[in-house]
């Protein structure tokens, strides 16, 4: 038998998922595990959004639909924009994808060739630079060396080192929760224009920053990607549903690679998003909850040892500084799994060169999950 491999399955493991499925592995054996790992809100979809998918189930309505998405969601997020943000954006510039893992996988396609330079930090999400990897782009990570965020002046640097075509960013951030302030965000969307470098932003955080107004790169740019999802303060995480914001020029290119590798989103997730813009009462309890469990993290995980690695502005995830506890976060993390019962997920993930030093905990699970964890960890390094 012969079987083909080609280097695009050569990227490095998604560890936080590693983590995910060994500590599912262990609940499964009976042990009690709590999980700061993955960035799963432990809430359901709301009530309004699982009424209407099972209405639609009722109604057998499940099949496929424009590439583009259903005009009622694509609809209702254009709305979205100028309610939340005050941003009037064309439903036509509106693309609803299969979750935003999807809407990365277009952009890049639709973006970029094969050997195109394009730029994200470190730390960051791992499926950035795994992605583009498997599709042939070449990566430039801007490590950040402590600073909070990516900034206009980290982007000159690093197109002066090797030309960039694009630069993807996030507002706040995963793994550190930053969020960019708008006058710096504004220079970055602005120093990317004038090199000529395109702009993704990736909003997905949004709606879960907790000192200040959501600002969308929709409203400091012309040219500008921005791609969200339902999953996070939507808690829509397995419906994978998202959405992309597209310059005009952008829209029937992503069209034309969703109609192949897609076809269209799940129609069913699709019926059920359009109820999630109208629960906010309900998930701003939840942020609510995520809001007790930051402030509970931000005073205990420093007295044991996690020093905070930047502010946590948004997001639910607690980027800490773990050297003072271990020079191998992969280890530590095996360790605290199986020893203590509290999976956390390495550093190396978000950066592959100083992430050996950091550990990224999430804060999305119940009140009592994290005062459990935190009691377990205590325990353990005693």
């Amino acid at each position: 038998m012969v079987v083909s491999l080609s280097k695009r399955g050569d990227v490095e493991p998604f560890h936080a998922m590693d983590v995910l499925a060994e500590a599912n592995r262990l609940k499964a054996t009976g042990v009690s595990v709590v999980s700061m790992a993955v960035g799963q809100p432990s809430d359901p979809a709301p009530t309004l959004v699982r009424e209407a998918a099972a209405r639609a189930l009722r109604d057998g309505r499940i099949g496929y639909t424009d590439a583009l998405g259903t005009a009622g969601l694509r609809q209702a997020i254009a709305a979205h924009y100028a309610e939340h943000y005050g941003v009037e954006v064309s439903a036509a510039r509106i693309a609803v994808t299969t979750g935003s893992s999807a809407a990365f996988n277009l952009a890049f396609l639709a973006m970029f060739d094969p050997g195109d330079c394009v730029a994200i930090a470190a730390p960051g999400y791992p499926a950035y630079r795994n992605i583009m990897i498997a599709l042939g782009l070449d990566v430039a990570e801007i490590e950040l060396d402590g600073a909070a965020y990516l900034t206009a002046d980290h982007l000159e640097a690093a197109h002066r080192q090797k030309p960039l075509k694009g630069v993807l960013f996030a507002s706040p951030a995963n793994p550190t929760g930053a969020i960019i302030p708008q006058k710096e965000l504004a220079e970055l969307v602005a120093k990317a224009e004038s090199l000529g470098i395109s702009v993704i932003s990736d909003e997905i955080y949004h709606r879960l920053a907790y000192s200040g107004p959501d600002v969308t790169a929709l409203s400091l740019g012309q040219g500008v990607t921005v791609i969200n999802s339902f999953s996070k303060y939507y808690c829509m995480t397995g419906w994978r549903i998202g959405w992309m914001v597209l310059p005009e020029e952008l829209v029937r290119p992503i069209e034309r690679i969703q109609q192949s590798l897609y076809i269209s989103a799940p129609e069913l997730s699709q019926v059920a998003a359009i109820e999630a813009f109208s629960a906010t009462a309900e998930l701003e309890a939840v942020k609510a909850r995520y809001s007790w469990n930051r402030e509970l993290l931000m005073r205990r995980l420093p007295e044991l040892g996690f020093a905070l690695a930047a502010p946590m502005d948004g997001a639910f995830y607690a980027f800490c500084d773990v050297s003072r506890l271990t020079n191998d976060s992969m280890e530590f993390a095996r360790r605290m799994l199986a020893e203590a019962h509290v999976a956390g997920t390495p550093g190396r993930d978000f950066d592959t060169l100083a992430g050996h030093r950091f550990m990224r905990l999430s804060y999305a699970g119940s009140q009592d999950e994290m005062v459990e964890a935190l009691a377990r960890i205590e325990r353990w390094l005693k």
